[in-house]
């Protein structure tokens, strides 16, 4: 009888030192454990080091207070210009309150990913085309700010979304396209055209400082015969200034007479014409000449 004691209180022993040790628990440093004493939730949560969990008087969940990435799936949604397209986004959050994350919640993984999907489909919604397409950082800061907003209840907090990939119409690719090699082109014609002015600017200033010394235009037109010389060329070039040939013209046109229909004087048999003018003529065949 003794023996049947004793070996009872042996076993006994046994089962309650393997209780207490199935009854200790290790929170690694990132981990909290909520505790739940018969059914109730303990107010602080157990954590890091080892916590002592009697079962079944006491059940603890696992709580990891690591940074969390969330891949949001692609979403089809309408801009508000109706251009449809697909875009995936990431997010990244992290538990800061692990009693809220498990009392408030069923499951706060899976609620904040269909969040996700949602939240992105009502804002990317609201935005046009080219607001979704250059204005990533302002996106991504109100997709975060809705996301935090929601999530706050339940103990967890969104620290950063990033829109990933926007999948576009293939038309819409070309219309793109299109535009940015017209915008290329604008701005081509516009850098072509104040170069042209600012040319013209130092052309005109380097006339008027030519203009004070009349031999320095001289002194430019022997430089360039030297210019084209320089190269075994044959050809001969006689450099007129501009000004010799204006007045050129008023002196020929000073010549001529001033037109008028020659009057032919009638007599009984003939006709007489009247007699020509050399200076005339000569001013005819210099029109004709200015004109081929």
């Amino acid at each position: 009888m003794n023996t049947l004691i004793a070996g009872l209180a042996a076993i006994a022993t046994v089962l309650l030192f393997v209780y207490l040790l199935s009854s200790i628990k290790i929170l690694a440093e990132y981990e909290r454990g909520v505790v739940f004493r018969l059914g109730r939730v303990e107010s602080a949560p157990k954590g890091p080091g080892i916590a002592l969990v009697l079962v079944p008087l006491h059940r603890m969940v696992r709580i990891s207070l690591r940074v969390e990435a969330l891949e949001v799936p692609p979403q089809d949604l309408v801009t508000r210009d109706n251009v449809t397209v697909k875009v995936n986004a990431v997010v990244y959050f992290r538990v800061v309150e692990p009693v809220k994350a498990v009392v408030e919640v069923a499951n706060f993984l899976y609620a904040t990913t269909q969040l996700a999907q949602t939240t992105l489909r009502s804002v990317l919604g609201q935005v046009e085309l080219d607001e979704l397409l250059s204005q990533r950082d302002k996106i991504n800061f109100r997709l975060q700010e809705v996301l935090d907003h929601h999530t706050g209840p339940w103990g967890v907090k969104v620290m950063l979304v990033e829109v990933k990939q926007v999948d576009l119409p293939e038309q819409m690719i070309r219309a793109i396209a299109r535009q940015a090699e017209a915008e290329r082109e604008r701005r081509a014609k516009v850098i072509h055209a104040e170069g042209e002015f600012m040319a013209a600017e130092k052309l005109c200033m380097a006339a008027q400082q030519l203009q004070k010394e009349p031999v320095a235009i001289q002194l430019r037109y022997l430089q360039t015969l030297v210019e084209i010389g320089a190269d075994k060329n044959s050809t001969v070039v006689f450099p007129v200034p501009v000004d010799l040939m204006t007045s050129l013209t008023r002196f020929v046109d000073k010549l001529a007479p001033p037109s008028s229909t020659p009057r032919l004087r009638a007599s009984p048999n003939t006709w007489r014409r009247p007699a020509s003018n050399p200076g005339r003529s000569f001013a005819r065949a210099w029109r004709r000449i200015r004109k081929a």
